[in-house]
C-alpha cells in the first residue's frame, strides 16, 4: 500500500498548516469522525489535511500489511473466476462530478478551482474520502467512467468529454488534488485503487478501443492510424444521407446502393492521405519541431491543410449529428474487402470513414493494422499491471473485428482470470453472443424497460428476460447516458421501487448510478432515451440553479449533495440484506416468479430452508392486498416470517405463519420478507 501510505504521510505532515475552512457535505462525513468540525448551514467545515488524514487512517488501520493492495483484489483473495461480479453492488461514478463540491462556503458559486486554492471539481483524493460512504450501501465494486487523459479540443461544453481520449496510457491530470503537492494523478489513482481494495471494493474502468480524441497523442508518432480530410471540407463534413435506404446498418445487400449514391461519391473526395505519406521529410521535420507542443493539431492544419475527421454512427440515416470531439482509429491499412469493388479507383482513394468502415466487425479490410491492434489489446493489461484494476466495460466492443475483440479479452484474462469484462450490449437478445465472445456481463436495457412499467416492460424483464440470460446484465433504472430514474413516471416512488427490485433482480448486477441515491434530476448525458435532447437538458433544474442546462459529461457539475429527500437509508438497508443473503439470491435455481394481479408480482428466492420474498406493486395510483401461498413454492405448511422492509423503511417484525401469507402493498410499494 505504498501510494496510499505516501498520501497519508503527506496529509498528516501538513495538518498543522491547514485551516478549518474546507466545506464537505454531510454524506461525506464518516460516522466516527473525530477531527475538528464546525457547522455552517448544511455543510461541515473541516481542516482538509486533518479530514483526509482521519479517513485514510480509518481505511488503513484494519488491513494486513502483508497484502499488496496495489494488485487486483483477486491476488489477495486467491479468486480465479468472475463469480464475484454476480454478487456485486456496483457504484457507477464520474470522478469529475461525483467527487465535486463547493468547498469555499463564502463563495457565491461553485468553481473548478476556488479562490482558497481548493479543487472543487472531483479528484481521486476525494473519491478516497467517499469510500466509507459507499461502504454503507455494501458497494463492493466501483465502476468509473473513463479516467484516461481527455482532450479539450472540439469540446461540447466547458470541459472535454471523458470519452475523448487524448492519451490511452495516462490518467486525467485534472483529477490531481492540489492538497497533494508533489504528487501526480497517476499516483493518486493508484492510492485510490489501494484504498478501495482495503475496503473490499473492486475497481472497474471504462475503456474505449475504437475511437480517440481528434488530437490524440498517437498522431505525432502514427498519423497513418487516423483518417484525414482537407481542412476546407470540414464545415460541410457530415454522414451522407441515403434517400433510397431506411434507418439501417450497412449490409452486403445495400452496399451497391450506398456506393453509387452521389452524396457518398462527394463524401469520399473529401479525404486525404496522412501527412507522413504525402511528404515524409516535411512530416519528420514537423514532429521534431512540435513533439512537445500540446496544440500540434493546429500546426498540422496550418502546414498540411488537413485535419482529423469527426466520428459518426454506423447506422445509415441516423439523425444524430457528427461526434465532433472524437475520431475513429484506422484498424485496417486497406479498404473494406467487401466494399473495395465499388470504389472507382481503390488504390488512389485515401483511407475514408463510411458506415461500413465504422462497422469493421462486419466489413474488415485485408491488411490489419497490426501495431495498432497490439497497442489496443494491451491497454487493459497496462492498467492491470500498473494500477491493479479488477474489471472493465468495453465501449463499442461489438463494432470491433472479432479477432481484435478476442485479443483484448484474452490478454486481460491471461493476466488475471478473475478480471471481469462487461459488454456495451444494450440488446438483451445478444446475451449468448456476449458469452461466446468472452464477456462476463452485458450493460443490458433495464434502464429502458423499467420506466415503461405501464407498457408491461418492467414485468416482462423480471419474468421473461432476466431469468433466461446466460450472462448477467446490469440492473438499474438509470445510466450515465439516460434520464434519471426520479424523473420517470412515478418519480421518487418509482426510483425507490426500482432500487429494491434491482437489488434482487435475477441474473442482475445491482448498479447505483452516482447521484441516484440523492434523487439527482439532471442527466449526465443525453445519449439514450431522450425524445428532445436539447430541450430536456433544461427541463429538470430551475434557471436559478448554477448547474441549469449543464451535463456532467461536458461541463463542470457537482451533485446536489445537500438535499432533504433521498434514499440513502433505503440503499443502506438493501445493501445489508443483499450482503447477508447474497448466496441465496445469486443462484438462479432458487428464483421463483409469481404474478398476482395486474401490475402486481412477487420475486421469491427459496433454497429449501430459507427464502426472500419481494412482492411488488407497480400500480402507482392504488393500494392492493392479496394472499401468497408459500406452501406451493416451499412444500411446507408452516413458516416463520420476518418483515425486513415496509414503506421503504427497515422493519423488525417477526411472527409465525402458516402456508398462507396476507400481503398489503401501498401504491408503488415493494416489501421484503424473510421466510424460514
Amino acid at each position: 500500500m505504498k501510494n496510499l501510505k505516501n498520501v497519508y504521510e503527506h496529509l498528516k505532515k501538513n495538518v498543522e498548516k491547514g485551516k478549518t475552512n474546507y466545506a464537505v457535505p454531510k454524506r461525506w462525513m464518516p460516522d466516527d469522525y473525530e477531527g475538528t468540525v464546525r457547522l455552517k448551514g448544511r455543510t461541515f467545515v473541516v481542516n482538509p489535511y486533518e479530514y483526509f488524514t482521519k479517513i485514510v487512517e480509518g481505511i488503513m488501520k484494519n488491513n494486513d500489511e502483508t497484502n499488496d493492495y496495489s494488485k487486483p483484489l483477486s491476488f489477495t483473495t486467491n479468486e480465479k473466476t468472475t463469480e464475484w461480479l454476480k454478487k456485486s453492488i456496483i457504484y457507477s461514478a464520474h470522478v469529475r462530478m461525483t467527487a465535486a463540491y463547493q468547498h469555499d462556503v463564502n463563495a457565491a458559486y461553485f468553481k473548478p478551482d476556488d479562490d482558497l486554492g481548493y479543487r472543487e471539481s472531483g479528484t481521486f483524493l476525494k473519491m478516497i474520502a467517499l469510500l466509507p460512504y459507499l461502504k454503507k450501501f455494501n458497494v463492493n465494486a466501483i465502476y468509473l467512467l473513463p479516467i484516461t487523459q481527455s482532450s479539450n479540443k472540439f469540446k461540447k461544453g466547458e470541459v472535454g468529454s471523458p470519452y475523448a481520449v487524448k492519451s490511452f496510457h495516462h490518467v486525467e491530470k485534472d483529477y490531481h488534488d492540489p492538497l497533494l503537492e508533489g504528487f501526480n494523478a497517476d499516483q493518486e489513482f493508484s492510492a485510490f485503487v489501494e484504498a478501495a481494495h482495503m475496503m473490499g471494493m473492486r475497481v472497474i474502468l471504462d475503456f474505449i478501443p475504437r475511437t480517440a480524441s481528434r488530437d490524440n497523442n498517437l498522431i505525432l508518432e502514427h498519423p497513418d492510424w487516423f483518417y484525414w480530410i482537407d481542412i476546407n471540407e470540414l464545415s460541410s463534413y457530415k454522414p451522407p444521407k441515403i434517400e433510397e435506404l431506411d434507418f439501417e446498418q450497412p449490409s452486403t445487400e445495400n452496399l451497391p446502393i450506398l456506393y453509387s449514391n452521389p452524396e457518398v461519391k462527394k463524401h469520399l473526395k473529401k479525404f486525404r492521405w496522412a501527412p507522413n505519406i504525402t511528404d515524409p521529410q516535411k512530416w519528420e521535420n514537423f514532429v521534431k519541431k512540435n513533439k512537445n507542443n500540446p496544440d500540434f493539431l493546429e500546426e498540422i492544419v496550418k502546414e498540411f491543410k488537413i485535419i482529423t475527421v469527426p466520428g459518426f454512427s454506423d447506422w445509415i440515416n441516423d439523425p444524430q449529428p457528427t461526434w465532433d470531439d472524437v475520431t475513429f482509429l484506422r484498424l485496417f491499412l486497406s479498404h473494406p474487402m467487401e466494399s473495395e469493388k465499388y470504389l472507382e479507383n481503390p488504390e488512389e482513394q485515401p483511407p475514408y470513414v463510411l458506415y461500413d468502415v465504422v462497422k469493421s466487425s462486419n466489413f474488415p479490410g485485408k491488411v490489419k493494422n497490426e501495431e495498432l491492434w497490439s497497442m489496443i489489446a494491451n491497454i487493459m493489461p497496462y492498467f492491470q499491471k500498473n494500477y491493479g484494476i479488477d474489471g472493465a466495460r468495453l465501449d463499442m466492443g461489438h463494432a470491433l473485428p472479432k479477432e481484435l475483440e478476442h485479443r483484448i479479452i484474452s490478454n486481460a484474462k491471461n493476466y488475471d482470470p478473475s478480471f471481469a469484462i462487461i459488454a456495451e450490449e444494450l440488446s438483451m437478445d445478444n446475451h449468448k453472443k456476449a458469452k461466446l465472445s468472452g464477456y462476463d456481463a452485458i450493460l443490458g436495457n433495464t434502464w429502458w424497460a423499467e420506466p415503461r412499467h405501464k407498457e408491461s416492460w418492467f414485468i416482462k424483464t423480471v419474468r421473461d428476460i432476466m431469468p433466461k440470460l446466460e450472462v448477467p446484465s446490469m440492473a438499474t433504472a438509470e445510466t450515465p447516458d439516460s434520464p434519471r430514474a426520479v424523473t420517470r413516471d412515478g418519480g421518487e416512488v418509482f426510483a425507490k421501487l426500482s432500487a429494491v427490485v434491482n437489488t434482487f433482480m435475477p441474473n442482475g448486477l445491482t448498479v447505483i448510478n452516482s447521484g441516484s441515491e440523492i434523487f439527482e434530476k439532471q442527466p449526465m448525458n443525453l445519449g439514450l432515451d431522450f425524445e428532445k435532447p436539447e430541450e430536456e437538458r433544461y427541463k429538470y433544474l430551475k434557471p436559478t440553479d448554477q448547474f441549469y442546462g449543464k451535463l456532467a459529461f461536458f461541463d463542470y457539475y457537482a451533485l446536489h449533495w445537500d438535499v432533504d429527500k433521498h434514499m440513502v437509508k433505503l440503499l443502506t438497508v438493501l445493501g445489508k440484506i443483499k450482503k447477508e443473503y447474497v448466496d441465496l439470491i445469486s443462484n438462479i435455481s432458487h428464483y421463483r416468479y409469481t404474478e398476482h394481479m395486474d401490475k402486481v408480482f412477487s420475486i421469491f428466492y427459496w433454497n429449501g430452508e430459507k427464502g426472500l420474498l419481494i412482492p411488488v406493486n407497480l400500480n402507482f395510483d392504488k393500494a392492493v392486498n392479496f394472499g401468497f401461498d408459500l406452501g406451493y413454492h416451499t412444500w411446507r405448511g408452516h413458516h416463520k416470517i420476518s418483515l425486513l422492509l415496509e414503506n421503504y423503511r427497515r422493519c423488525d417484525f417477526k411472527w409465525d405463519e402458516g402456508a398462507w401469507l396476507n400481503i398489503n402493498l401501498n401504491p408503488g410499494e415493494a416489501k421484503i420478507y424473510l421466510v424460514e
